[in-house]
């Protein structure tokens, strides 16, 4: 009988991650459950019938991380599939000050945490020639969107870095695999002004990101409708976009980010 599955994910506390992990543990996974909010996280893993470490840390920790990496292989061995999935969002505007510290975050979050939660893995899996690397982006970082700068500039930064990895780990035995979700129905997305076209709702989007982990593909957006925009935004002319887009609904800036 083959052994389960073992997953790490992180932002694992509510949202994709939350259902990611119902999601696997429904499959027999052993889980390791990464988030700040360490209630959210703990009543999650209570209510998942599977063996299930839980680590209350900030992606942005290196220290934090690699600890939680090194006991997470201590107790069920090296993971089979990493998923980096912690993010936040909020609008922003370069020309207001109390906004730099919120760029600053984003950033940090979105792309310097990415390379934190891997990092640890990385020789072990590669030692075994082994495992599964996943990096959820996002659509936003197809084209950048008014108001969102820093949010779209991290998306478009962790898609570039992802790329950067596989390529680095071809013939390694270790995939990489970069997920682009469109709009789906979570904390994050809850006070967007504006219509969210092909909305999923978080265990449906779960299921779809696993499909894609599962299939190893290098690049998947979710759902597929959702790709034909992309692909659609990625050709229109700079001119088309600039005036289809400066007036659009913006997201609420948010000047003082969370702890």
């Amino acid at each position: 009988m083959d052994e389960p599955l073992r997953v790490v994910i992180t932002g694992a506390s509510d949202g994709i991650g939350a259902a990611l992990a119902r999601h696997y543990a429904a499959r027999g996974a052993t889980l390791g459950l990464v988030a700040r909010r360490r209630d959210l996280l703990e009543s999650l893993a209570a209510s998942l019938p599977v063996p299930v470490a839980t680590y209350p840390a900030d992606v942005r920790d290196g220290a934090a991380m690699a600890s939680a990496a090194a006991d997470f292989m201590v107790r069920f061995g090296r993971p089979d599939i990493v998923i980096a999935n912690a993010g936040v969002s909020a609008g922003n505007l370069t020309g207001c000050d109390e906004d730099v510290e919120t760029c600053q975050w984003i950033l940090d979050v979105n792309v310097i945490g990415m390379v934190k939660t891997f990092q640890p893995f990385l020789e072990p899996m590669c030692a075994v020639r082994r495992g599964v690397l996943v990096g959820v982006a996002s659509v936003a970082g197809i084209r950048g969107l008014p108001g969102s700068g820093a949010y779209c500039a991290s998306k478009a930064a962790a898609i570039a870095y992802l790329e950067s990895l596989r390529v680095e780990l071809r013939g390694s035995g270790v995939s990489v695999v970069t997920l682009c979700p469109g709009y789906v129905r979570t904390a994050m997305t809850a006070h967007n002004p504006y219509a969210m076209p092909f909305l999923l709702e978080a265990d449906d989007a779960a299921r779809r990101l696993a499909r894609a982990i599962e299939q190893r593909r290098p690049y998947a957006v979710v759902p597929w409708q959702m790709g034909l925009v992309a692909r659609l935004l990625g050709v229109l002319p700079r001119w088309v976009f600039d005036r289809a887009f400066a007036k659009v609904k913006r997201k609420p800036r948010r000047a003082t980010p969370g702890r």
